[in-house]
């Protein structure tokens, strides 16, 4: 899978400008980098379809749960809740590593545009409180939005937004949102499978 842009909300601080932080970083993209499609072929390849119409297109979650698989190997906890609201609690993060006296997060986008903002939020109240100190949106590009679930979050809809998360008064703190692409795009692999939960069907 191809990483094609990161955009850097907040990086500020001491461990923004560390090295340990630019290695766990550089880390996380590589771990990206390595979602292939079909699984061991070594590179993503997309089914060129809409996901317009139901039953159409690819699915997001085997997607994401692929690179979750890869990061819990290294240490990090999936579907963790994290208290970063004061009446009433945000739904758990996709990925939580605990680093030291840190907490990086990341959300792997399988929604819709308004659960990007959500997801951003939930990491920027996080960061605010103090609980999180930082935190990443994966996110599908324009490119292969096209071909996911329909309406699924993509970095275009939500990068108008990304001056409000850049005005945070924050002293310290890392929020940023990285943006994925396929290889390649062939009709010779199978489709990407969809869940059957909700209307979405992911």
């Amino acid at each position: 899978m191809k990483v094609v842009h990161i955009e850097t909300l907040i990086e500020k601080g001491l461990f923004a400008s560390s090295k340990e932080w630019e290695s766990l970083k550089q880390g996380i993209i590589e771990e990206i980098q390595e979602v292939d499609w079909p699984p061991g072929s070594g590179k993503f390849t997309i089914y060129p379809e809409s996901g317009k119409r139901r039953g159409e297109g690819n699915g997001v979650k085997p997607i994401k749960d692929t690179f979750v698989k890869r990061l819990i190997v290294k240490g990090w906890e999936a579907e963790k809740p994290l208290d970063i609201a004061s009446r009433k609690k945000p739904g758990n993060l996709d990925l939580v590593l605990d680093y030291k006296d840190k907490k990086i997060v990341i959300e792997w986008e399988t929604g819709n545009i308004s659960s990007s903002h959500r997801a951003i939020n939930k990491i920027a109240l996080g960061l605010i409180k103090g609980i999180v100190s930082a935190g990443i949106l994966v996110i599908p590009s324009r490119n292969l939005y096209k071909y996911l679930t329909d309406r699924i979050g993509n970095f275009d809809e939500i990068e108008p937004y990304t001056d409000l998360w850049k005005a945070l008064n924050l002293d310290s703190g890392i929020l940023m949102i990285i943006v994925i692409e396929h290889d390649a795009e062939s009709k010779d692999v199978p489709r990407i499978p969809k869940g059957t939960d909700g209307r979405a069907l992911n």
